[in-house]
């Protein structure tokens, strides 16, 4: 089900309630308070782009495995997106690109439960029909500039959704190693050197060849050695 809302301070809080039923969709026109991934703040054009959150309970899949769900949500929006013609890729760990652009933002939180996955709630933050954006953002880009058209929102939340949906149906299935697998294929500077930097902000080259049963990044680096990494310990550098 869909709930609708003209504002809230973030539909990832406002889904915590736990009246919202696995499957279901929290989605505001306005948020005081969204964030995304590091602590940023999600910035979303009201009335043009999609924030919504949806609910998941996958008490079947083992904490250590929690990634996989991060990778089905990733496909399911790569699906939805070639639906409309627009090809993109799944830039680590869950931000989808179209080029060097992004058009989607992914925020998961999980809560556990006597050592399982009890509830995990899924924030997106989807580019639609938004064609100006803030100045300050990096590489933005929405779907309406992707495929030279607009689009209708609400077909495109439920066209998500039911994506979302039949991912997560392969994911409760245990199709992991399949998941894996193509989710790595669809990566953003895959067998691709690039450079990339550490906290420290020291920058290397590298080439992303995969990723590991965790969601740990492997990169190889010049030498050949391959090593993974897991998030916030490697950054992409999008301008040299």
């Amino acid at each position: 089900m869909i709930h609708r809302f003209e504002i809230l301070s973030s539909t990832n809080d406002e889904a915590l309630d736990p009246r919202y039923a696995e499957g279901d969709v929290v989605w505001a026109e306005h948020q005081t308070a969204g964030r995304g991934q590091r602590g940023h703040t999600w910035i979303g054009g009201e009335g043009e782009n999609l924030m919504f959150t949806m609910v998941f309970s996958p008490d079947f899949l083992p904490p250590v495995r929690q990634f996989f769900l991060s990778e089905a949500v990733a496909l399911a929006l790569v699906d939805a997106m070639r639906d409309y013609g627009i090809e993109a890729r799944i830039k680590w760990t869950n931000d989808i690109y179209v080029g060097d652009r992004k058009l989607v933002g992914i925020l998961i939180e999980h809560k556990l439960l006597k050592g399982k996955m009890a509830r995990s709630i899924v924030g997106i933050g989807l580019n639609v029909n938004q064609l100006e954006f803030d100045p300050s953002l990096p590489n933005p880009v929405s779907m309406a500039q992707a495929a030279g058209r607009e689009f209708n929102r609400r077909e495109v939340l439920h066209s998500v959704a039911e994506h979302i949906m039949t991912r997560y149906d392969e994911l409760r299935a245990g199709n992991l190693e399949a998941l894996r697998q193509e989710y790595c294929s669809l990566l953003y500077r895959l067998n691709e050197e690039h450079w990339y930097a550490w906290p420290d902000g020291e920058r290397f080259r590298g080439t992303i060849r995969g990723v590991d049963m965790s969601g740990g990044l492997q990169v190889e680096h010049s030498d050949g050695h391959v090593a993974s990494y897991m998030f916030k310990e490697i950054e992409f550098v999008l301008k040299n």
